[in-house]
Formats: structure tokens, C-alpha cells, sequence
């Protein structure tokens, strides 16, 4: 008797042949050839009787199981309140143990799933090295006696003197507050003392701000050209004199830019009848060392100023009288000292690149002289005073400004002067 195959069984079974892991069925030789395929190409996994059914390959799901057991936690936790309200040591025992050991179950998982995301294999090896380092030094210290000595010099005090020791661990205490009220009052003070600063900075920016502007409108006109009678002079260096007093080094630097560079300091050549600026006919007002006259005269403002590590590049303060000044670690490239009096000023540390000491010949350059003028051409008394300044480790002097200061300086300052004075006459004769 034939029995007739069941067409379902069939439709399996050649499905089953065709999908195993991807692949494909060949028929060939009386054998079913499985191969894999790829972007790459087709290699053969195995070769299968043609009557032997090959199963369909089943995806397999993981998933977490639900251990909530949100009832079961609340019916334990119940049963452990009802032995400890009931003083029963076995009912309370045993729902505390059955609440433990269902908790355990139901966070496990999501306490293994962290575990796993937060820590790497070599953290999870560092920590449990960790651990047994810990258990291991607490072992040795059982071991070696340390606990037994603890617990011997623990029975060995006089615990009826506790009393004592509380009241040295209360004034340790009220010592601890004192010094914690004096440090809150020292960051106070530290924090009050800041925001003074700032505050006093933008004062000061605000008062210098001011004062360019009402320097500008005092010796402006309303055309913007230059008009400064006499009595407009006199005012501008009143006003000069008085913000110099009243500003720190910054400000003072500030102010110093601001004159250079609007050549108020700057001698200007004038008519002989109106005392007018006259320009250049480039578009300047035409500048005369010997003759002209000045906006504002700094003359004896900046004597003793602390300008120590200011910006004083292309600052014209020829003429200005800087006894004992501290220009230490400034900046003075291509600054005016021409008739510049630096008696005992200290330059230690700055940069005097293309910095101006006198006009002409540095064989014929001398200081500045009370009762003869200065000849601009030769270079006799144009220069600066720089009888004991203070030239220790100054930057970048070139060789006509070291020949004219150790000429000039003195045997005191000649010591200072990088690269010494040898070879080089002490023209000041002290």
C-alpha cells in the first residue's frame, strides 16, 4: 500500500532544504550541497544526503524574565511588620529572610545588566583585586595581633573618665568653629577686597575717559584743528597734574599713550605772531626740538612715578623730569629720553630697543645742561640724564646706546650695563 506524503510535510520539507542559515540547495549527483552566500561569493559548507531533511534554523529570543513579584515583596514585608510589632523572633526572622532573598531575585538581573555596562572586564578584575587587597590586609592585621592590641588598649581605658575626655573633645570643637568663623571672614574680607578692585578700575577708566575728553574739547576747536591759547595750556596741565596723582601706574601709561600720540607732548613749530601750529604740508603739524612749543609740558608730574612693567612704546617723554622713577621691566621701543632727566631711575629688566637717548653724533652727544641750549645737529646737551640709573640686565641696548651710557652714567652705573664699558671712556668724570 503507498501512502501519499502529506503536501504540507512537502512544502516544509522543501523549504526546510532551501533556507538553512542563508544559504541555498543545489541538486547534483544524488546530494543536497549547502553553501553560504556572500558579497564575496559562494563557498560549500556541506554536503547532505538528498533524501535527509535538513530542519529549519529557529532564532532563539532572550528575554529578561519579570521578577517584579510586586505583590509577593509587599505580602513579605508585611508578614516582617507583624513579627516585630508582635515581638515573634521566628515570624519576623523568617519574613525578613523571604524579603531579602525575593528583593535579591528581583534587582539581580538589573544589578548584573549595570555592572556590566558601567564597568569593563579589566575594571571589574581591578575591583575585585581591590577587594581581595582590603580582605587580605584586614586578614594579616588578625593575624599579626593589631585587633587583639586594640582591643586590649580599648579595655585598658577608664571609661568613667569619659566625662573629661568629652569635655576636651567640646573645646576641640569650639576651637574648630573659631577657626572656621575666621576663615569665612578672611574669604569675606578676600572677596570684598576684589570687587574694591574692580570697582576701582572702571572709576578709574571712567575718570581717564573723561579726561581725554575734556582735553580734547579744551584744546580742539570746533573745526578739529589744533587751538591752544596760553591760558588753555595752563589748564591742560593743571588737569594732567591733578589725574596724574589720582591714577595708578596702568592709568598713567594710558594717559602717557594718549598725549604721545596725539602729540600734545610734542614740541610744534609756531608763527611768530599768533604762536599758531604750523603744518608740515604733509598733513602733520611740523615739530621743532629747539624752538617749539609744547601742548602740554609734563616737566617735573612723572618725578618718582612707579611705572614698573608698563607699555610705554613710541611715548615721547623728552624733556620730562623722571628722577628716582621705576621704569623697571617696561616697554620703552622707540620711546623719546631725549633731555630726559633719569637721575637714580631704575630701567632694570627693560626692553630700550630703538630707544632715543640724544640726537646727533654719539661721539659729540652729551646730557642736557641748565644754562646752554641744545644743538640738534651735533648732539651736545640733547641728551638724557642717566647719571645712576640702574641698568641690570636691560634688553636689547644696541652699541651707541651703550657708549653713550657708560659714558654718562657714572662708575656706580657703569657696573650695571650689560656687556660692560670696557674700552669706553667715563666722560662724567665720577
Amino acid at each position: 500500500m503507498t501512502t501519499k506524503p502529506d503536501s504540507t510535510q512537502s512544502q516544509e520539507t522543501s523549504s526546510d532544504r532551501e533556507e538553512v542559515n542563508g544559504g541555498t540547495t543545489n541538486e547534483g549527483n544524488g546530494n543536497n550541497t549547502i553553501k553560504e552566500s556572500s558579497g564575496k561569493g559562494e563557498r560549500h559548507l556541506a554536503t547532505l544526503p538528498r533524501n535527509q531533511i535538513v530542519p529549519r534554523a529557529r532564532t532563539i529570543y532572550l528575554r529578561e524574565p519579570d521578577n517584579s513579584n510586586f505583590w509577593l515583596i509587599l505580602c513579605a514585608i508585611a508578614v516582617l511588620f507583624l513579627g516585630l510589632y508582635f515581638n515573634n523572633f521566628w515570624v519576623g526572622l523568617a519574613g525578613a529572610i523571604v524579603t531579602f532573598l525575593i528583593s535579591l531575585r528581583t534587582i539581580s538581573p538589573s544589578l548584573r545588566a549595570w555592572l556590566i555596562n558601567t564597568l569593563t572586564p579589566q575594571a571589574r578584575t581591578k575591583f575585585i583585586g581591590f577587594v581581595g587587597l582590603f580582605v587580605a590586609i584586614a586578614a594579616l592585621l588578625n593575624y599579626i595581633g593589631f585587633y587583639r592590641g586594640i582591643k586590649g588598649w580599648l579595655d585598658s581605658i577608664k571609661w568613667d573618665e569619659f566625662g573629661s575626655w568629652a569635655d576636651w573633645v567640646g573645646a576641640i570643637g569650639q576651637i574648630m568653629i573659631a577657626v572656621l568663623a575666621v576663615y569665612v571672614a578672611w574669604r569675606q574680607y578676600v572677596i570684598s577686597k576684589d570687587l574694591t578692585i574692580q570697582q576701582n578700575r572702571i572709576t578709574q577708566q571712567q575718570t581717564i575717559d573723561a579726561y581725554f575728553q575734556g582735553i580734547s574739547e579744551l584744546a580742539l576747536n570746533d573745526e578739529g584743528l589744533l587751538e591752544d591759547w596760553p591760558q588753555e595750556r595752563a589748564i591742560a596741565e593743571g588737569r594732567t597734574a591733578a589725574i596724574f596723582a589720582s591714577v595708578d601706574g596702568e592709568g598713567k601709561a594710558k594717559i602717557l599713550r594718549f598725549l604721545s600720540q596725539s602729540r600734545l607732548v610734542t614740541p610744534l613749530r609756531r608763527d611768530n605772531h599768533l604762536g599758531r601750529p604750523i603744518l608740515d604740508g604733509s598733513g602733520n603739524y611740523a615739530e621743532d626740538r629747539a624752538f617749539g612749543v609744547r601742548v602740554i609740558d609734563l616737566g617735573v608730574m612723572l618725578a618718582g612715578v612707579d611705572l614698573s612693567g608698563q607699555d610705554l612704546r613710541w611715548t615721547d617723554l623728552s624733556e620730562a623730569n623722571l628722577v628716582r622713577a621705576n621704569l623697571s621691566r617696561c616697554d620703552l621701543v622707540k620711546a623719546n629720553l631725549s633731555r630726559t632727566v633719569l637721575y637714580e631711575a631704575n630701567l632694570a629688566g627693560t626692553d630700550i630697543k630703538s630707544t632715543r637717548f640724544y640726537y646727533g653724533d654719539v661721539k659729540n652727544a652729551s646730557p642736557r645742561s641748565r644754562t646752554t641750549p641744545p644743538d640738534y645737529e651735533t648732539g651736545a646737551y640733547t641728551g638724557a640724564v642717566v647719571e645712576k640709573v640702574d641698568f641690570t640686565r636691560v634688553q636689547r641696548m644696541n652699541d651707541e646706546q651703550r657708549y653713550y651710557c657708560c659714558c654718562w652714567c657714572g662708575e656706580k652705573s657703569r657696573a650695571t650695563i650689560p656687556g660692560g664699558c670696557d674700552g669706553i671712556p667715563n666722560k662724567l668724570g665720577r
